[in-house]
């Protein structure tokens, strides 16, 4: 075998992928086509749960400090309105400005120092696979070869090789819109306004926000010194190459298309184009071939695919491990697509519910939008579209003995103070480890754990207001099993009958999660 994995692309979701499968001790090589880091940022940044993640990998702060502003204006654009959560407290959606570029630099950075190999001019142009092993024909830099794995994961976008040599459909639809999005400066004719529109020669004043004319649909907000982001959307009948760079002159032969008149640019820190489209792979998985990232879903509106691509990587990458590891219990690879795809039907949900909004033109469409809008003044609504969008809301159905209602969410961060000091459910999860967190001092629970050492970390604490007895956490921080609370702690006076309960509970979650117990 050349790899353990193959993973094909070289962007966010491949090179997160080598990260945590170095986490969970499995060899992957990377390839990518591309010669280098490509330079055109289709993203602007990160946003949403995969920031939480990040922090639970102990990484956070090495991104912040890349980034040009890691906290910005909690205000983001849904369906052609936009949701202020500035008026909340605590925003449930949270973003941090990081052109892709820079964001693939710090990730494979990463990927290199956890020493995955990454080999760039490799154009994968077939796949086959057996029961044992799958092969990858590429072309790379001394002509055609093959290169073999255990598993191979495509990570290569929305026109993947990988899917299509795996023969997984693809079904949707392609939108007629054409995105053109700019980070711009303007010429001097060009009048700044106090509250932070334009007066521009020909057209007169423009205010910040969302133009619409019978020809499509023109944006901009005011940045830092002097620079602007500005989109344009138009319907057009052919699909566009997405890989074919954009001009300064195309994004203002499209402003002047939209506005009816010149709005004069002088230069751009930035350039991208897209065409929307509306997709999700019918299987995330065939055989020893799976697909993440764009390659699985393709989402109709900005924000939510990196976030969700990302996440995909995470969740898949030790699940790859116990296989590899030859100790994954039955079904459990087959547990990526059965949880991935109910996320990203979720995110394909609001992504096209956001189409429904942005698309019309007609004096309906515009009360729907303003309808949407006064209904997003208020908490409740406004905090659930945030988390929906963010991911944070995810709750997988899982097998769930103890019935407990963490089961399958994301695990809260507890502050934990135990006889080493101070520390916190995030620091647990900086190597990517199962954990089972004794919060109440349950010695039958932790009696019964001890027959999957080392395959998990057991762990003992204090929190504040602990929401259960115990927590089984999965390497992706999702809660795969939960111990009632007990009204005293430490050292519950608890039945007999309820400790056998839990200690079944916990051993049936065990097993169906990290396998059969070594001892």
């Amino acid at each position: 075998m050349d790899a353990d994995v193959i993973i094909v692309g070289a962007g966010p979701v491949g090179l997160i992928l080598a990260s945590e499968l170095r986490l969970a001790g499995v060899q992957p090589l990377v390839l990518e086509r591309q010669p280098q880091l490509r330079q055109t940022p289709r993203a602007g940044g990160l946003g949403g749960q995969i920031l939480q993640l990040l922090r639970y990998r102990g990484l956070l702060d090495r991104f912040e400090a890349a980034s040009t502003d890691p906290h910005p204006a909690p205000r983001f654009p849904f369906g052609g309105v936009h949701l202020d959560f500035a008026q909340l407290a605590d925003s449930p959606l949270q973003a941090m400005v990081l052109p892709q570029p820079l964001l693939e630099r710090l990730l494979e950075e990463r990927a290199r120092e956890l020493g995955a190999r990454l080999r760039r001019r490799y154009e994968v142009i077939g796949v086959a696979q057996d029961d044992g092993a799958v092969t990858a024909d590429v072309r790379g830099p001394d002509g055609p070869g093959q290169l073999t794995a255990r598993y191979l994961v495509g990570c290569d976008g929305g026109h993947s090789t990988v899917r299509d040599q795996a023969g997984i459909p693809f079904p949707g639809s392609t939108y007629p819109e054409v995105n053109r999005v700019g980070q711009v400066s303007v010429a001097d004719s060009v009048t700044w306004l106090g509250d932070g529109g334009l007066d521009v020669p020909g057209l007169g004043v423009l205010h910040p926000g969302f133009t619409r004319t019978d020809r499509g649909l023109f944006a901009f907000g005011s940045g830092s010194s002097g620079v602007l982001l500005l989109q344009t959307v138009e319907d057009e009948a052919a699909e566009v190459d997405d890989d074919v760079p954009m001009t300064l002159t195309e994004l203002s032969d499209s402003i002047c298309r939209v506005l009816g008149a010149e709005l004069p640019l002088a230069a751009a820190t930035r350039l991208s184009r897209w065409q929307f489209q509306a997709r999700q792979a019918e299987r995330y998985r065939a055989g020893r071939v799976l697909v993440a990232g764009d390659a699985a879903h393709l989402l109709p509106a900005t924000g939510t695919a990196l976030n969700l691509g990302m996440l995909d990587a995470v969740n898949l990458a030790w699940k790859l491990g116990a296989a590899i590891g030859g100790w994954a219990p039955a079904g459990l690879l087959d547990t990526y697509h059965v949880e991935r795809h109910f996320v990203g039907a979720r995110a394909l949900r609001q992504t096209q519910a956001q189409v429904a909004l942005r698309r019309g033109q007609d004096a309906a469409a515009e009360a729907l939008r303003d309808l949407f809008s006064e209904l997003c003044t208020d908490e409740q609504p406004l905090r659930r579209i945030g988390a929906l969008i963010a991911g944070t809301d995810i709750h997988y159905e899982l097998p769930n003995p103890g019935e407990h209602a963490l089961t399958g969410t994301f695990a809260p961060d507890l502050t934990l103070h135990t006889g080493q000091g101070t520390t916190s459910i995030a620091e647990l999860m900086h190597t990517a480890r199962p954990v089972l967190l004794d919060l109440a001092d349950r010695p039958d629970i932790r009696e019964t754990a001890q027959d999957w050492q080392p395959r998990i970390d057991i762990r003992t604490a204090r929190t504040e207001h602990r929401p259960a007895d115990a927590l089984l956490i999965r390497p992706d921080a999702y809660i795969a099993w939960a111990a009632p609370a007990s009204a005293s702690a430490p050292a519950p006076a608890l039945a007999p009958t309820d400790t056998d309960t839990d200690a079944a509970a916990l051993r049936e979650a065990l097993c169906g999660w990290f396998g059969k117990p070594l001892n």
